[in-house]
C-alpha cells in the first residue's frame, strides 16, 4: 500500500489541503486539482493508482470526468465525494460503476480506511483472461466474432447481452452481483440499473428457452445475484 499514488480532485482548497496533509500521514503520494480539465490532464500524465473525485467541479462535471478516467482505464478505483444530500447523486455514480463514495462533511481518517479499502480489493480482484473462445457445457462465446452458439445453434445477442453471458460464461463459478455486472456492461454511454440487469437476464432466459425450454442456464442466487448453472457442463 506504501507509495500509491492517489488522485485527488476537488475545487475546496481547506477540503484538499487537509486531505493531502492526512492521505501523505498514511504513507500515499498525492496529487491535487482544482477543476475538471486538470484533473483529467494528470490522471493522464500521472497514472494514478486511484482517484478521488468530487461531484461538483468546475471545468469538467465529475460524472463526466469519471466517464472519460473510466473511458481511458476502465479498471482504475474511484472514490466519489458529494456535498449534495439528493440521495440520487449518490446512486448514480455507484450505478455508473464507482468503488465507494463519501459524503460532505467527512472524517479525513475515514477517507484515508476507505482508501486503503478500495485499493486492497483492486488489488485482490482477477486479472481478466484474455481468451475470445469460451464455453460452459452448452455455451459457446466467441469474443472476436462477437457470437453466441447454444446446443450448436446460434442465439441473437444485442451488444449488453453479449457483455453479460460473456461475463458469466468467462468465470462460470462467479456469483455476479447485480453491481458487478452493471459495470461490466456499462458502456459509458446508456445508464445500467439493478432494473436494466433482470430485464437483461429475463430476455436472455427467454432467448435460450427457444432453443431448448428443460434446462435454465443462468440460475438467481437469491439475495446476491446471478450463476451459471452448473449442471449445464454435462447437458447433451
Amino acid at each position: 500500500m506504501q507509495g500509491k499514488r492517489v488522485l485527488l480532485v476537488d475545487d475546496e482548497q481547506h477540503i484538499v489541503d487537509v486531505v493531502v496533509y492526512i492521505l501523505e500521514e498514511n504513507a500515499f503520494e498525492v496529487i491535487a486539482a482544482l477543476d475538471g480539465h486538470t484533473g483529467l490532464r494528470l490522471f493522464n500524465e500521472k497514472n494514478p493508482d486511484l482517484v478521488i473525485l468530487d461531484l461538483s467541479l468546475p471545468g469538467i462535471p465529475g460524472l463526466e470526468l469519471f466517464r472519460e478516467m473510466r473511458k481511458a482505464r476502465p479498471g482504475i478505483p474511484v472514490i466519489m465525494l458529494t456535498s449534495r444530500s439528493e440521495e440520487i447523486d449518490r446512486v448514480l455514480g455507484l450505478e455508473l460503476g464507482a468503488d465507494d463514495y463519501v459524503t460532505k462533511p467527512f472524517s479525513t481518517r475515514e477517507l484515508a480506511a476507505r482508501v486503503k479499502s478500495v485499493l486492497r480489493r483492486s488489488e485482490r480482484s482477477e486479472p481478466e483472461q484474455i481468451s475470445p473462445l469460451l464455453t460452459h457445457g452448452p455455451i459457446e462465446i466467441d469474443s472476436d466474432a462477437f457470437s453466441a452458439r447454444y446446443f450448436g445453434d446460434s442465439v441473437q445477442l444485442t451488444r449488453s447481452e453479449f457483455k453479460l453471458v460473456e461475463s458469466l460464461v468467462r468465470y462460470p463459478a462467479r456469483v455476479f452481483t447485480r453491481d458487478m455486472l452493471i459495470d461490466r456492461i456499462y458502456d459509458g454511454e446508456h445508464i445500467v440499473t439493478d432494473r436494466s440487469i433482470d430485464a437483461y437476464i429475463k430476455r436472455l432466459r427467454r432467448k435460450f428457452a427457444e432453443i431448448r425450454q428443460d434446462i435454465n442456464p443462468i440460475e438467481t442466487v437469491h439475495g446476491l445475484g446471478y450463476k451459471l448453472n452448473q449442471d449445464m457442463e454435462g447437458a447433451t
